[in-house]
């Protein structure tokens, strides 16, 4: 068998394609179906099964429409619930592709109907292990509270892990390779390893999951400092549990307004371009996004900033990044929501101050600082003793919560988000000076 890794590195997310005697399948397939079906015809594959290991909450899966495209059998386990058509599989299923054996092994913990699928060709094995077993690491259990068709508390979760990893993989031996579905820089685990792939061997030596704790042990550990949960997180599964709309229809339909002059909307606007140009002209009310390299961490933002549901625009740098910005909305889900995408043209709409920056090293107390990083991040230690700590997915619903009896300054770790954060806080806080510490925060650890 010959496996295929993909990998989605805004959402540090793995898709798979395994190909045996010209037959493909699929695990945990993204929203776009496109680099799929090429690799099936410069393989001369065709693609006749899809598995996928549980609802994600992070990004949107292509399986529906992988079926409806190519016949493919969707395979997923009974308790999903799922409003597709589909075929079940759960421990003792297995599934034949060419030379290849595919078997199902029920792996609670992460979701209460999460799969993880074992590959075998002769003494070749690979285990796809969806957000179970992350390489260092294994899933977060307190994503299932609020959604899926199967709800369960984080330590009812917690205590499933333990389990699944005591019990479900001890037959499998040690050169099994590991491949999960998601890296570091997932919201979906905290500690994972930049490495893409590992063996069940080396895991059972140093992913600290494997250790011999106690079930309070583990679920002590599990539990602790987890991250932040996007708002689309909930809204994620729900859809990937009936199956999403076709991928190409959904983003031809917003709107391209282009190089406008003036623009009055009481929508939100979500402004991707990089800070210095946001700064310099801006149409009033926006927020600074920046979306200029896959590694800016738009979809995560996007999805945490904007609520599912509900309605905006986006302003881009260039027409030439128009496909590449729908893209990645419809990866999360939030192409519907869109009104419309928009590039600037020759007006003046709005500026932002720059910081008086040895104003504010000589008289920090003359301003209010907001610490906008995670909480997490906050308990590692403070940059201002003073600051105000209310963290970037939570800023929007904050107005209360900052006072205005001083200009404000914002910050972060590094000055990404803080670009977002400060366009937030101008609009909650109209009336007075609100300014981005930016990169410039790093003078002050």
């Amino acid at each position: 068998m010959k496996i295929i890794q993909y990998n989605d590195k805004p959402l540090a997310h793995y898709s798979y394609a395994i190909i045996s005697d010209n037959m493909m399948a699929l695990v945990d397939p993204s929203r776009d179906p496109k680099p799929y079906y090429k690799l099936a015809e410069q393989h001369n594959a065709k693609i006749v099964a899809v598995f996928e290991t549980h609802p994600h909450a992070d990004f949107v899966s292509s399986h529906l429409q992988i079926h409806k495209e190519t016949g493919a059998d969707i395979f997923v386990s009974k308790l999903v619930g799922a409003n597709y058509p589909h075929k079940t599989f759960d421990d003792g299923d297995t599934y034949n592709l060419g030379t290849t054996v595919f078997s199902a092994i029920n792996t609670p913990g992460h979701s209460p109907d999460s799969i993880t699928i074992i590959a075998q060709n002769n003494d070749d094995y690979a285990m796809f292990s969806g957000d179970t077993l992350f390489i260092g690491d294994v899933g977060r259990p307190d994503l299932r509270e609020k959604a899926g068709n199967m709800k369960a508390k984080r330590e009812e979760l917690a205590k499933s892990m333990y389990q699944t990893m005591q019990t479900k993989f001890n037959h499998l031996p040690d050169n099994t390779i590991v491949y999960p579905a998601h890296g570091a820089g997932s919201l979906c685990g905290k500690n994972m390893s930049t490495d893409a792939s590992s063996t069940l061997g080396r895991e059972r030596q140093e992913n600290w999951a494997f250790k011999n704790l106690t079930e309070d042990e583990f679920v002590d550990h599990i539990l602790k400092d987890q991250p932040f949960i996007p708002s689309y997180f909930g809204f994620n599964v729900d859809i990937n549990k009936t199956g999403a709309d076709n991928y190409e229809a959904n983003i031809a339909q917003p709107y391209f307004h282009f190089r406008v002059e003036d623009f009055d909307s009481d929508s939100l606007i979500i402004d991707v371009r990089n800070q210095d140009d946001f700064k310099k002209n801006h149409i009033a009310g926006s927020i600074n996004v920046i979306a200029e390299t896959e590694n800016d961490k738009l979809e995560t933002w996007l999805g945490s900033i904007v609520q599912p549901e509900e309605q905006f625009y986006v302003v881009l740098n260039s027409v030439e990044d128009k496909d590449g910005i729908l893209h990645r909305i419809a990866k999360i889900g939030y192409e519907k929501q869109l009104l419309g995408l928009i590039t600037l043209g020759d007006s003046n709409f709005e500026s932002t101050d720059k910081i008086d920056l040895e104003d504010f090293k000589s008289h920090p107390d003359h301003y209010t600082i907001i610490d906008i990083r995670n909480k997490s991040e906050v308990e590692e230690g403070k940059i201002f003793d003073s600051a105000i700590s209310i963290p970037l997915n939570e800023l929007r619903d904050s107005e209360e919560d900052i006072p205005t009896d001083k200009p404000i300054v914002v910050h972060c770790a590094g000055g990404y988000r803080s670009a977002a954060g400060s366009s937030i806080v101008s609009n909650l806080k109209k009336n007075i000076k609100v300014y981005d510490l930016s990169e410039a925060v790093s003078n002050f650890k």
